[in-house]
């Protein structure tokens, strides 16, 4: 969470965006030896007000005891000017998507596998994972700078966009 909020304060961005499981992972990962959530949560916290959160399949009431904002929703919306106007759905991945209008771009995490690609009429971003990568990828996040999504490893590396 330390690097994370270090390149969200140094790219200036208006918005952070978590998709979810954002204190525990589930009994499936081997949590990393430095994971510690109430350090996670204190950090989170503190930038309560310029976070967009949506649930997880591991977030749970006793989580929101915790957190100083808004975390049990199931997905957002948004609608950004720059990418035309075009919604924006967050959710986790986890359930099934609702009906949505082509063009819509799909954000979710629950893989913890990057993806920015378009399909089916829609554009569909997963940044990864901050703490538990998989699919042999690194640990990694996204930016939306212009109208390009671009997913970063921490070291800076580009490990794939999409300019929609």
């Amino acid at each position: 969470m330390h690097k994370l909020l270090e390149v969200y304060h140094s790219s200036k961005a208006s918005k952070l965006i978590l998709l979810g499981d954002l204190l525990y992972h589930g009994p499936r990962n081997d949590l990393p030896n430095e994971y510690n959530p109430k350090e996670t949560s204190r950090l989170q916290n503190s930038l309560k007000e310029s976070l967009i959160c949506v649930k997880g399949n591991c977030e749970a009431e006793v989580d929101q005891m915790v957190l100083e904002f808004p975390v049990l929703a199931d997905s957002a919306i948004m609608y950004l000017e720059q990418l035309g106007g075009r919604m924006i759905y967050l959710h986790h991945g986890h359930k099934p998507l609702p009906p949505l209008s082509s063009g819509t771009v799909v954000v979710s995490g629950h893989t913890h596998i990057p993806v920015a690609e378009e399909k089916d009429g829609l554009v569909f971003i997963n940044p990864g994972s901050v703490a538990i990568p998989k699919g042999g990828y690194p640990a990694s996040y996204c930016i939306l700078e212009d109208r390009t999504f671009t997913i970063l490893d921490f070291s800076g590396k580009v490990i794939m966009s999409l300019t929609i």
